[in-house]
């Protein structure tokens, strides 16, 4: 099932019209019986859940549901819910990205990492942060139903805005709060760099991408690479580059090979890309690295 408008939504579920095409607000029933449904939309949402049980899979995942999550979606991204049941009272907010035209938010939602989060990555709010995100909902609702006016929709999109940065402080603490209870995960990352240096896969398979090394730790690349950030002020692909500059010096202070045969060595197809990289992170070519070493 594909949502192209409000209207649709609506008519599924047997509302009224919504009173904006490009926006609209439901609150979640927790004595509605079980529901199940597949569906991708032309809007961005953002939800608040708390789910009792069911299976909920978004891209290949399952979603590890647990009381008071928050979970964010963009146009035609699939979602699939099946005997999902709830508990308690939770909130979706659906707006299409024509709402926000005129506004910075147009433009700067794409900044917002969690909505290319997969739903098992979803945000676990504390009590506190959960009325924080309430408050935020009730004004935007208070706005949305009330006489409308020319300032109505940046009121409202200044609230989506702050339940977007208030999201993203959140995240920060849940990224946190992973690695007091699991360990760092660049520690995993660069295992998994090393496992796929010393089975050679940098010769059969190229370089390694950050989509490849996220799928290996079952994450999302942005979250993995928000993970890293956290952890190490440096994204996933900058821990790559780091990961293959270390290896190629140590290739280089050998002296066995050419700058071109350790290029290949490292799963570059093209030397001069990699004797670009090298220069950028190191500030000298590979030939005056190897003079360097050897003088």
């Amino acid at each position: 099932m594909h949502f192209k408008s409000l209207n649709d939504v609506h008519r599924c579920n047997n509302y009224p019209e919504p009173e904006n095409p490009l926006l609209t607000l439901f609150t979640c029933n927790p004595l509605r019986s079980l529901f199940t449904y597949e569906v991708t939309t032309d809007f961005y949402i953002i939800a608040f859940k708390k789910f009792s049980s069911g299976d909920i899979r978004y891209g290949k995942t399952r979603y590890d549901h647990q009381s008071g999550s928050m979970y964010f979606l963009k146009p035609n991204q699939t979602i699939k819910l099946k005997d999902i049941a709830l508990d308690g009272e939770g909130f979706e907010i659906w707006f299409h990205k024509d709402y926000l035209i005129s506004h910075t938010l147009h433009s700067a939602i794409t900044k917002y990492n969690f909505f290319d989060y997969e739903l098992n990555e979803a945000l676990h709010l504390s009590t506190k942060e959960q009325q924080t995100i309430w408050d935020l909902f009730k004004k935007i609702e208070c706005e949305h139903h009330n006489n409308q006016d020319e300032f109505t929709r940046e009121i409202i999109i200044g609230h989506i805005e702050s339940i977007l940065k208030y999201s993203q402080r959140f995240y920060k603490r849940q990224f946190i709060n992973r690695f007091i209870h699991s360990g760092t995960i660049s520690t995993k990352f660069n295992n998994a760099l090393v496992l796929y240096f010393e089975k050679g896969y940098l010769q059969e398979k190229g370089l390694p991408t950050v989509a490849l090394l996220a799928s290996e730790l079952n994450l999302s690349p942005r979250y993995l690479s928000d993970l890293l950030k956290q952890e190490t002020g440096k994204t996933a692909m900058d821990m790559i580059q780091i990961f293959l500059i270390s290896e190629a010096k140590n290739l280089l202070s050998q002296g066995n090979y050419s700058v071109s045969e350790i290029a290949y060595l490292l799963g570059f197809e093209h030397p001069p890309y990699f004797s670009r990289l090298f220069k950028k992170e190191t500030g000298t070519s590979p030939s005056q690295y190897i003079k360097v070493q050897w003088n």
